[in-house]
C-alpha cells in the first residue's frame, strides 16, 4: 500500500538536520508539501530544501523560533501564504537537552530554556496550527518525546527528561480536546538514535558503546526509523490511532 501525501501541507519545527530532516524528507517523497523551520542555522535548512526539491518534492524553509509565540504566529502565517492554505500535518520535533546540568546547579534561565524548546513549543505551535485544521476537517499532530520521559535520562538530564514526560501528557490531554475535530495527536518516542547532533554534542564514545549493547536489535537507530512511523501516523494507515505513544528504540524499553 502506497502512502499518499498529495495535496496535504506539513510543518516540522527544527528539521535542519537529523531527525526532523528525516520526517521532512520522508513526508516531501510521499507528496506533502513540507514547511523546514530552522533558527540558527539556516544553511543547513536550505541544504535540506534544496535535497526534498532535487527528488522531486515541495518544500520552503522558515526561520523562526518556536519558544517564541509571536514568531510562530507570524510562521504559521508565511506557511499558509506560500502553501495555499492551512496546515495539515504538524510535527513538533524541535527540542533540546540543552546543557546536562544536575539539580543542585541548575539555573531559572536553563530551566526556563529547556521546558520552553521541547514543552512550550510544541504547545504553542500546535495552538497556532489547530484553527486550520478545524477549518480543514482535521489534522495530524505528531509530537517527540524521549525515552528519557521513561527512565529519568541520563547524568544531569532531569529536567530534560521531565520536559519529554510533560509532552506525552500533553499528547493524550490535546487528542482527547481534538478529537472531535477530526485531529489526531500522538507521540514519537525515539531511543538511541545515532546520526544527531544530540548525541553528537552530549555522549561519549564509551556511552554509545554502552547504549548499543542494551539495545535487544544490536544497532542504534536511525533518523529514517523514527521517518517512518511519523509517516504511518501521518496517513490514512493511523487515522484511529490519538493519543499514544510509540517507541522507537529497538527494544532498549518496553513498556
Amino acid at each position: 500500500m502506497n502512502i499518499n501525501l498529495q495535496n496535504k501541507i506539513a510543518l516540522v519545527t527544527g528539521s535542519s538536520g537529523g531527525i526532523g530532516a528525516a520526517i521532512a524528507g520522508a513526508l516531501a517523497r510521499c507528496g506533502a508539501k513540507v514547511a523546514v523551520n530552522g533558527l540558527h542555522n539556516m544553511d543547513r535548512a536550505e541544504e535540506v530544501v534544496a535535497a526534498i526539491r532535487n527528488a522531486g518534492g515541495e518544500a520552503a524553509a522558515f526561520q523562526a523560533d518556536v519558544t517564541d509565540t509571536n514568531a510562530i504566529e507570524s510562521m504559521v502565517g508565511d506557511i499558509t501564504l506560500r502553501f495555499g492554505g492551512p496546515i495539515d500535518l504538524l510535527i513538533n520535533n524541535a527540542g533540546h537537552l540543552v546543557e546536562r546540568s544536575p539539580i543542585e546547579t541548575m539555573s531559572e534561565e536553563l530551566y526556563s530554556r529547556i521546558m520552553d524548546v521541547n514543552l512550550k513549543s510544541a504547545v504553542f505551535v500546535s495552538k497556532a496550527v489547530i484553527p486550520g485544521m478545524r477549518a480543514a476537517g482535521g489534522g495530524r499532530i505528531i509530537n517527540l518525546t524521549s525515552v528519557a520521559a521513561h527512565n529519568g535520562g541520563g547524568p544531569g538530564a532531569a529536567i530534560y527528561a521531565a520536559s519529554k514526560a510533560a509532552v506525552i501528557a500533553l499528547t493524550k490531554g490535546l487528542a482527547k480536546e481534538l478529537a472531535p475535530g477530526g485531529i489526531t495527536v500522538n507521540a514519537l518516542s525515539p531511543g538511541f538514535i545515532g546520526q544527531t547532533a544530540f548525541h553528537a554534542t552530549f555522549t561519549s564514545a564509551e556511552g554509545r558503546t554502552s547504549a548499543v549493547s542494551s539495545i535487544p536489535l544490536g544497532r542504534e537507530g536511525t533518523p529514517d526509523d523514527v521517518a517512518g512511523a511519523a509517516l504511518y501516523l501521518c496517513s490514512e494507515l493511523g487515522s484511529f490511532i490519538t493519543g499514544e505513544t510509540i517507541e522507537i528504540n529497538g527494544g532498549m524499553y518496553m513498556r
